[in-house]
């Protein structure tokens, strides 16, 4: 298994906060406005899924949450299959830290292709989660 993570970011919001928004996936559609045109164009959410079309389809599906910590996501429609984690930690009762990883079985001719689009994406997106309010 090949891990992704993307940078630590601080989160101006208690970890409570943070893990009841991301956990009910409903709630990205508050930030879309936020996001370049391109970025939402084909980008879709329920309270437990989230589909977006970068490069063909990709849905994420929450697969495990463990209150406050920790939402584990796999893919059910994607090119290439992967989890995604996002991790939370307190820091203080108003402020927290969020990471981002990305797990898949990957060879090593495949990872060199996508390592850079993928890393930027998973960037891209730690950036969009911690813009929630």
């Amino acid at each position: 298994m090949t891990k992704f993570e993307s940078g630590v970011k601080v989160v101006p919001a208690s970890q409570e906060a943070v893990y009841e928004k991301l956990s009910d996936l409903s709630n990205l559609e508050k930030v879309k406005d936020r996001l370049p045109e391109d970025k939402v164009k084909n980008l879709s959410f329920d309270a437990e899924s989230m589909t977006m079309a970068p490069v063909g389809k990709i849905t994420l599906q929450i697969v495990e949450k463990e209150p406050c910590k920790c939402i584990k996501f796999a893919t059910t429609t994607s090119p290439l299959p992967f989890n995604l984690w996002i991790q939370i930690v307190p820091v203080t009762e108003t402020e927290c830290k969020m990471k981002l990883t990305i797990g898949m079985d990957i060879n090593p001719f495949m990872k060199t292709m996508v390592q850079k689009p993928l890393q930027e994406g998973l960037e891209k997106m730690a950036d969009m989660l911690a813009m929630i309010q």
